[in-house]
C-alpha cells in the first residue's frame, strides 16, 4: 500500500469493467461503453477512436494499432497485427540511388498504409457487441464538439508543431499556432470520416471519398501509393510470442512489432536475482541497461515483417539469453554493441487496456510513431499519415530493408501476463523504443518487487539508448553518480520516459485492479 502522506494516487478497484487510457476523455468514453453493456472489446475502440482527437500527435485514423484480447470464457488469448505495409511502389535501391542513408521521416516515403481502421473494424466485427455506430458515436461527437487540451497534450504539440507540413498545419494549428492548455480542439473532418466509417465498416475509409482524398493528398507530395494499394490493407490475426518469468507468462505480440526482444530483456534479466536489489538503485538500473542494450542488438538484427523474420526461435531460446547474461558485467558497463539498423526510432503512441465483468480483456495500443507522423495530413479531411516506413532500413540484404508490400520493423506493442493458465495482468508501456525496456520494468516491478499495479507505473525510468543511459529526475543524485561511475553516460531526460495502463485481474475476488501512468494526463475509470 502507498504511503498517503506523499503525493500520488492510489489503484482503480471495480468489478463492473475498467478502461484506461493516457487521456480522461479517452478513458471516460471507454467506461460509458461498459456501463452501457458494451464489452471491452468496445470500451477499448470506442476510447482509441477518442483518443485520436485527445492526443493527436500520437495516434490518427492514418495510423496503426495491435491487439492481444483474452475472449469472454476463454484464457486463448488472440493477436490482431493492424500495422500497413509499404505501397507497392517503395524502393529501397532507388532511394540508395537518390542518396538516402535511411528513410526520412518527415517525407512522403516513409508513409506506409493505415491499417489500424481496419483493425477496429475487424476486432469489433468478431469481439464486439454493440457495434460500430455506437462505439464511434462518442468520438465522433468529441470531434465535431471539441476537447480541451489536456495539459501533456499542450507541452507535447508546442514541441512537435514544426514538424507539421502543408495541410496539416492548416488541421492542427488552429489560427496558426499550436493549441494552448484549456483550448477546445475541434475537428469536423474527422468526425466526418467517423461517421463513414460507422456506417460503412472499412468500405468508408478504404474506398469512396475518404480514400479519394487521402491517396490524391499522397500524390501531391510525391507518394506511389496506389488505389490498389489501400484496398489490399488488411489485418491479420496472430497468435502472440509466450516466455516464462519468475513463474509468469508473458504474452507478447509476435513480429513485425518488437514483444520478442521484450521477452528476451526478461529472459536475460532472469539470470540475476533483481528481488535481492533496491528496485530504485544503479546496480538494478545497471542490470537493466545491459540486458537492453545486448536485447535490443537482437531486435534490430532479427525482427522484420513477419515473412523475412527467420530467427525469432533462437531470439527466444534459453541458450540465447543465458550467453548474453554471460557477457554483463556488474562492475562496468558493455559499450554499445551495434548501431541500430533500423533507422528511426521513436516515441509517440498511446495505449488503451479494457476488462469487463464477463472476464474479456483488451490490450490495444494504437500509433503513428513520430509525434504528427509524418507531418503530412489529407487535405480535405485532415487524416494525418504514418511514418512508419522511417522504422525499415535501407541497408541491402537485411530482414527489415524497405520493399514494396513489407511491413517495417513496429516499437508498439501489447502485453498480458498469466499465471495458473490464466490472464493475471492486460498491460503496455508506451514510448516507442523504450516500450521493450518498459515492459521489462513493470513486469519486474509486478514479479520481482511485489509493487500494485500503479505503483509498477509510477516508478522511475531508465533506459540505455544511442549510447548513453537516460534517467528521469526519481532516481536520487547518488543513483546517478554510481552509475556514471560504472561507465554510463549519464543523461538526465528532459521529458519523461513513456508511458503506460495496467489492468490486474483477481479471480478469487472477482475485481478488477487498474492502474495508470502520471507521465500522461489520463487515469484508470472502473464501476
Amino acid at each position: 500500500m502507498r504511503d498517503f502522506h506523499h503525493p500520488g494516487r492510489s489503484a482503480v478497484y471495480a468489478v463492473g469493467g475498467i478502461c484506461a487510457t493516457s487521456h480522461p476523455v479517452a478513458a471516460s468514453v471507454g467506461l460509458q461503453m461498459l456501463q452501457r453493456g458494451g464489452n471491452a472489446v468496445d470500451a477499448a475502440i470506442a476510447a482509441a477512436a477518442t483518443l485520436t482527437i485527445c492526443e493527436p500527435h500520437m495516434c490518427a485514423l492514418g495510423g496503426d494499432a495491435f491487439a492481444l484480447v483474452k475472449p469472454a470464457g476463454s484464457e486463448a488469448v488472440v493477436g490482431l497485427n493492424g500495422s500497413g505495409r509499404a505501397p507497392a511502389g517503395l524502393d529501397a535501391a532507388g532511394l540508395r540511388a537518390r542518396g538516402l542513408g535511411a528513410i526520412p521521416p518527415g517525407g512522403v516515403e516513409s508513409v506506409t498504409l493505415p491499417g489500424a481502421v481496419d483493425a477496429f473494424c475487424a476486432l469489433s466485427e468478431r469481439f464486439g457487441k454493440l457495434g460500430l455506430d455506437a462505439v464511434l458515436a462518442p468520438a465522433i461527437a468529441h470531434a465535431d464538439e471539441g476537447v480541451p487540451v489536456a495539459p501533456r497534450v499542450a507541452s507535447d504539440w508546442a514541441r512537435s508543431a514544426d514538424r507539421l507540413q502543408g495541410a496539416a498545419r492548416t488541421h492542427y494549428l488552429p489560427g496558426g499556432d499550436a493549441p494552448g492548455v484549456g483550448t477546445r480542439f475541434r475537428a469536423p473532418g474527422l468526425a466526418e470520416v467517423m461517421r463513414r466509417i460507422a456506417t460503412r465498416g472499412r468500405d468508408g475509409f478504404y474506398a469512396g471519398p475518404v480514400a479519394d482524398d487521402m491517396l490524391a493528398s499522397l500524390r501531391v507530395a510525391g507518394g506511389t501509393h496506389t488505389e490498389a494499394d489501400l484496398a489490399a490493407t488488411r489485418c491479420d490475426w496472430t497468435e502472440p510470442v509466450v516466455s516464462d518469468y519468475r513463474g509468469a507468462t508473458l504474452l507478447e505480440h509476435p513480429p513485425n512489432g518488437q514483444g520478442a526482444a521484450a521477452a528476451l530483456l526478461l529472459n536475460i534479466l532472469s539470470h540475476f536475482d533483481l528481488a535481492a536489489l533496491d528496485p530504485l538503485g544503479a546496480e538494478r538500473a545497471h542490470l537493466e541497461a545491459e540486458a537492453t542494450k545486448l536485447a535490443y542488438d537482437a531486435r534490430d538484427r532479427f525482427i522484420a515483417d513477419p515473412d523475412h523474420c527467420t530467427r525469432l526461435a533462437h531470439m527466444l531460446a534459453p541458450e540465447t539469453a543465458a550467453r548474453l547474461a554471460g557477457l554483463i558485467d556488474l562492475r562496468r558497463a558493455l559499450p554499445v554493441p551495434v548501431a541500430p539498423a533500423t533507422a528511426a526510432i521513436h516515441r509517440d503512441t498511446v495505449l488503451v487496456c479494457a476488462a469487463d465483468r464477463d472476464g474479456m480483456a483488451v490490450s490495444l495500443i494504437f500509433s503513428i510513431f513520430h509525434s504528427f507522423g509524418s507531418g503530412l495530413a489529407s487535405e480535405r479531411y485532415g487524416i494525418l499519415f504514418q511514418n512508419r516506413g522511417a522504422g525499415f532500413t535501407l541497408t541491402h540484404g537485411h530482414p527489415n530493408e524497405a520493399a514494396g508490400g513489407k511491413r517495417p520493423l513496429h516499437t508498439i506493442i501489447p502485453a498480458m501476463l498469466a499465471g495458473d493458465g490464466r490472464v493475471s495482468h492486460v498491460f503496455g508501456v508506451m514510448g516507442g523504443a523504450y516500450q521493450c525496456t518498459g515492459h521489462a520494468r513493470a513486469v519486474s516491478n509486478l514479479r520481482d518487487y511485489g509493487m500494485d499495479v500503479q505503483a509498477a507505473l509510477d516508478a522511475p525510468r531508465s533506459f540505455a539508448t544511442d549510447g548513453v543511459l537516460e534517467i528521469e529526475a526519481g532516481y536520487a543524485p547518488a543513483v546517478r553518480d554510481r552509475l556514471a561511475a560504472l561507465g554510463h553516460a549519464v543523461v538526465m531526460r528532459p521529458d519523461p520516459l513513456g508511458g503506460g495502463q495496467i489492468i490486474a485481474i483477481d479471480h478469487e475476488r472477482g475485481v478488477l485492479i487498474g492502474g495508470s501512468d502520471p507521465r500522461k494526463d489520463g487515469y484508470a475509470a472502473g464501476f
